[in-house]
């Protein structure tokens, strides 16, 4: 008989104290008892149990608002209605010193890790990743998620919503996951793989999975990721009630495309119309009255370049204001949408074991949409501005489906009041001070308090860690991990005058640059975030700023020229800072880095002059798809139909923002090509085609010579020409932000408006090959492929 020595529990590790291994995941399972040579003569079978959270580990609902300023929503003294975040505030704690990136993918990349976004090479969104350490927008897996942490300490786990953290050029069908959510260590997700996306027409995946279009005529985004929050919920704590959950929605609301129901528009009919100046003027007595900043706080002057309400004609006024009504109502949907999902966790069994932590926005309200306001967010992406006039003809079908709009860069300056600046100023609080609540009824006895301490976006891991009693691992699936660079302020939930225990953070991007220590701050902006061109720079001839942000919350007062000296000592340190983080090189290139062809990064495509797709290739992203800007191209489709009415799409690539179609429309073959949604080209045949097998080609020869220049397209059949004329202009860099390639239907938002969604194919598509020409834009790609 042999018999086998007791063991000790083999997922003992070491830990500091908090109760939860510093290796993860923990070893296999071996049995620690006796052995005998048969069951008879060993001791009783024990199986390997569950890991279990920590005892009175609390339910964790982690809420994050896209593209929303600190003077945005009412609970901080904005103009827009927010009875969420209200409810939230009352019986919790706000924090009026809370902060971020000034972007989303680096803010959400330090929220999910507790490492600054550089550290997590995120220095920027992932359509402008280039080859440097900070900016490849591969998250490390030195840099472990929260997720995957509370995923193996016992936790179910779940992210909806925005996902902005997955390389594009990993977002196919065929992966590799391992960078997807679900990869992350969040063990269900639904959402987009993207920076926004079309809320009326979404491209959406459950886990791995595309999700088919719905056919309910009232769909709206906000609303389906609220109900597929509230069923996790409910199901997960249905199946496992005594095990902690946590769930991190991430709305695509409040980014471009400013999109909601009429309902929710007209509730804010006539609110707006006294203008932007005196927004932020009405704001800033709200916030001192609510008490969420000082009541010396100076209103700051308009940021430069932004123009005065005064001075503008009475059109432009009238469609501005309607362009923030419909702005109004899309986050007061938002938050109210929001709201059914607080309710449903609140009716879960420990409802007062659960930490909500309430961020409204990434960033600062977003300034993208120009001076003179947008009807397609891609026209910036691209490096086109719009004119007011233009958009004036559409003011009607502001926030329906046939527009991605965008509200005029000074409403954003108004909404983050009152600060300067706005998203991507890291500078300046404009674009990195956010609203920020925390409710926890088991735990938070100052209802209705505030917080002024100093936090950042890399805090809010720590604090969790801290506050579910999980060790923060040292190594995680065989990797060393990267420290936590995020400092606890879990003592702020029950004491008012705790110490902010972060005492330095620098702030860095699109070469905005700031640096927070010990009561002061060093803030030097670079571009207009309005303008996506950029020009030469030099960091050296960059002028700062310096303000004392104890005396001064809204860095109204300058007092570089009264105190050189200290703001020589913040300049030394964001170097150092810098260099430490992996900020550096600084590269302050603006839309040339939205071309992944131009800027090398991965891509199923590179190499390849020609790919032949098939029927089901459906939901294939932008970033997999033949990149056909700037060079000549040819689709060829091999179909065969029944009958001379057939109809349907044959492939498209893009959507309402830009792209093309090729499709069947009464039996007459049509190409579209959508410049922005500014122009849509169009080239039908005069006659159906003949029942039976076509082969069916657009070609395309581009002209050549630089950026977006125009061409001649040829459509024939069988051989045989039967459309013709010129694009007297292309799309520069991108053709789409959210939507590739669809062949045999079209998934997403149509390329125009003259078909029914999803505008199935009733013919047979043998296949359709496409044939790329060679990058033709001169001088300037060499320069910028050579930088990138």
């Amino acid at each position: 008989m042999r018999k086998g020595a007791a063991q000790p529990n083999a997922t003992a590790r070491p830990t500091n104290g908090r109760g939860t291994p510093e290796v993860l995941p923990r070893p296999d399972f071996h049995f620690t008892g006796e052995i005998g040579r048969t069951y008879l003569d060993s001791d009783p079978a024990r199986f390997p149990q569950p890991v279990r959270a920590p005892a009175s580990a609390p339910n964790i609902l982690l809420i994050l608002i896209d593209d929303c300023g600190f003077g945005q929503y009412s609970t901080f003294g904005g103009g827009i209605p927010s009875p969420t975040m209200d409810k939230l505030a009352g019986e919790g704690l706000r924090y009026n010193r809370f902060h971020t990136t000034a972007l989303c993918s680096p803010t959400r990349a330090a929220l999910i890790t507790g490492r600054n976004h550089h550290s997590t090479s995120f220095a920027g969104i992932t359509e402008l990743a280039t080859g440097y350490d900070g900016y490849t927008c591969i998250l490390p897996r030195s840099c472990g998620t929260i997720g995957e942490v509370l995923r193996q300490n016992g936790y179910m786990t779940a992210w909806i919503g925005k996902n902005h953290n997955t390389p594009p050029w990993e977002t196919s069908a065929v992966g590799p996951f391992d960078r997807w959510a679900n990869g992350l260590g969040f063990d269900y997700f639904y959402g987009f793989n993207a920076g926004d996306m079309n809320h009326w027409n979404p491209v959406l995946f459950e886990n791995r999975n595309l999700v088919p279009a719905s056919r309910d005529p009232n769909y709206h985004l906000t609303t389906d990721l609220a109900d597929k929050s509230i069923a996790w919920l409910q199901q997960a704590k249905a199946i496992a009630p005594d095990k902690p959950f946590f769930l991190y929605v991430a709305t695509g609301a409040t980014h471009a495309p400013h999109q909601t129901p009429r309902e929710w528009i007209d509730k804010f009919k006539g609110k707006f119309d006294e203008g932007w100046d005196a927004y932020r003027q009405q704001t800033i007595e709200r916030q001192k009255k609510l008490g969420v900043i000082p009541e010396q706080t100076q209103l700051t002057e308009r940021s430069k370049g932004l123009p005065a309400w005064d001075s503008l004609n009475a059109d432009q006024k009238r469609l501005y204001a309607r362009m923030m009504e419909v702005f109004a109502g899309y986050a007061a949907q938002c938050d109210y949408e929001l709201g059914r999902i607080v309710d449903a966790a609140k009716q879960l069994p420990d409802a007062d074991n659960t930490l909500i932590i309430y961020i409204a926005g990434d960033n600062g309200a977003s300034a993208e949409g120009g001076l003179e306001g947008s009807l397609c967010e891609n026209m910036f992406f691209n490096g086109f501005l719009e004119k007011w006039q233009d958009n004036l003809q559409a003011i009607d079908e502001l926030g329906g489906p046939k527009h991605f709009n965008h509200f005029p860069s000074a409403w954003a300056h108004a909404m983050n009041t009152p600060f300067q600046w706005t998203k991507q100023v890291a500078s300046h609080f404009g674009g990195t001070r956010n609203p920020m609540i925390i409710s926890w009824p088991a735990r938070i006895k100052d209802k209705g308090g505030l917080r002024d301490q100093f936090v950042h976006t890399v805090d809010i891991v720590p604090t969790l860690y801290e506050l579910c009693g999980v060790t923060p691992p040292t190594d995680l699936n065989g990797v060393k991990q990267k420290p936590i660079e995020g400092l606890s302020f879990a003592a702020t939930l029950e004491d008012a005058q705790a110490k902010s225990a972060r005492k330095t953070q620098y702030f860095e991007l699109a070469c905005n640059r700031g640096l927070y220590h010990e009561g002061w701050m060093a803030s030097s902006p670079s571009f207009v975030p309005w303008d996506p061109n950029r020009q030469e720079w030099d960091p050296d001839k960059a002028p700062w700023e310096l303000y004392n942000i104890e005396e001064d919350f809204s860095q109204a007062r300058d007092l570089a020229q009264q105190y050189p000296e200290k703001l020589r000592q913040l300049q030394d340190m964001w170097w150092v800072e810098a260099a430490k983080y992996n900020v550096l090189p600084l590269d302050w290139r603006g839309t040339v880095r939205m071309n992944a062809e131009l800027m090398g990064r991965p891509s199923l495509i590179r190499g390849r002059n020609s790919i032949t797709y098939y029927p089901g290739i459906i939901g294939l992203p932008d970033a997999a798809s033949p990149p056909m800007c700037n060079k000549s191209w040819k689709i060829t489709a091999e179909i065969e139909i029944a009958d001379s009415n057939a109809e349907g799409m044959i492939i498209t690539h893009g959507g309402l923002e830009g792209g093309y179609g090729l499709y069947l429309k009464q039996g007459k073959p049509t190409f579209v090509y959508n410049f922005l949604s500014v122009e849509r080209f169009t080239f039908t045949a005069q006659q159906p085609l003949a029942p039976g097998k076509t082969q069916l080609v657009v070609e395309f020869k581009y002209d050549g010579g630089g950026f977006g220049k125009g061409g001649q397209i040829t459509m024939s059949a069988n051989g045989k020409p039967i459309a013709s004329g010129r694009l007297t202009h292309t799309i520069p860099i991108q053709f789409s932000l959210g939507e590739g390639i669809d062949v045999g239907m079209d998934t997403g938002s149509p390329i125009d408006f003259t078909y029914p969604l999803p505008f199935t194919f009733t013919g047979k598509i043998s296949r359709v090959n496409i044939d790329l020409g060679p990058l033709d834009v001169g001088q300037t790609a060499a320069v910028a492929e050579t930088a990138g």
